[in-house]
C-alpha cells in the first residue's frame, strides 16, 4: 500500500490487550511508526481490555487469549456483544483446538499467532477495516479439522465454559442453520462459495461483476440467513451444509 494511499483513508485506530508488558510497548511502537494506524490504548488484562473498548471504540483491539481477571475469550465476546463495529484480532501464542473455536465463537474476526511477521500482522489490520477475516493457514485448518470432528453437543444442564463451549454453539449454529440454508438465492450461493475460498468483498465484486457496497450487503444478508456473525463462522457452516446436504 502506497503512502497516497495510506493518507487518503482514516488512521485505523487500534487498543492492544497484551499482559506481557514488553509485547504491548513492542506491538504499541510498531503501531506508532506505522503512519495509517494509531495506538489509542493499551490493556493488562482482560477487563481493562473491555472498558477500553467501550470508552475508546476503536477500530480494532489486539487481543492476547491467555489474560488475567478477564479471559481473552470472555472479552472478546463481550467487545463483539456491546461494540459490533470493533473487530477483534486474536494475536496469542495459543493455538489448541478448543481455544481456536473458542475464540472464533465469541466473535473474533482474525487468529493470529505471535510468531508472525510484522508486515502480515498491519496487513491483517488493515484487511478488518475493509471488511474481511483473516486466519493463519495452520489456524485454517484446525479451524475446519475440529469442525468435521464435531461430536454431539453434551446434555448435561450446566452452562459451558470456554473450553466446551466451542463443540456445544457450533453445533448448535450449524444445526440452526440447515434449513435456512434453502432461503440463499443463486447469487447469494455464489458469494458464500466465494467467502469460504477466502476471497475479500472487493475480490468478489471483481469476480461477479458488481460493486463492493453491494457484495457487503449480500454478506450481511447470507450472515443473517445462516446465523452467523463472522465469515469464518459462514466458511464453518457451509462446509456443514456441503458436508450433509
Amino acid at each position: 500500500m502506497t503512502d497516497a494511499v495510506e493518507n487518503a483513508s482514516p488512521v485505523i485506530r487500534v487498543v492492544i490487550a497484551e499482559d506481557q508488558a514488553v509485547v504491548r510497548r513492542a506491538t504499541a511502537l510498531l503501531l506508532s511508526m506505522t503512519p495509517d494506524m494509531e495506538c489509542v490504548g493499551q490493556a493488562s488484562n482482560g477487563d481493562e481490555a473491555v472498558k477500553l473498548a467501550l470508552v475508546l471504540r476503536p477500530d480494532v483491539v489486539l487481543m492476547d487469549l491467555h489474560m488475567p481477571v478477564k479471559s481473552g475469550v470472555a472479552a472478546t465476546r463481550e467487545i463483539t456483544l456491546a461494540q459490533p463495529s470493533t473487530q477483534v484480532l486474536v494475536l496469542t501464542t495459543l493455538d489448541d483446538d478448543e481455544t481456536v473455536f473458542a475464540a472464533v465463537r465469541a466473535g473474533a474476526h482474525a487468529y493470529l499467532l505471535k510468531d508472525v511477521s510484522e508486515e502480515e500482522l498491519l496487513e491483517t489490520i488493515r484487511a478488518l477495516r475493509r471488511g474481511e477475516s483473516r486466519l493463519t493457514p495452520q489456524i485454517a485448518r484446525q479451524v475446519m479439522d475440529q469442525f468435521r470432528g464435531l461430536a454431539q453437543p453434551s446434555r448435561s444442564s450446566s452452562p459451558p465454559n470456554d473450553a466446551s463451549e466451542a463443540h456445544v454453539e457450533v453445533s448448535r449454529l450449524t444445526d440452526a442453520a440447515k434449513p435456512k440454508s434453502e432461503g440463499l438465492s443463486d447469487k447469494e450461493e455464489r458469494i458464500l462459495y466465494h467467502i469460504t475460498e477466502g476471497y475479500s468483498n472487493r475480490q468478489i465484486a471483481q469476480a461477479m461483476s458488481l460493486a463492493e457496497g453491494t457484495i457487503k450487503n449480500y454478506v450481511s444478508r447470507i450472515m443473517g440467513k445462516l446465523h452467523a456473525n463472522t465469515r469464518t463462522e459462514l466458511a464453518i457452516v457451509s462446509s456443514r451444509l456441503r458436508r450433509d446436504p
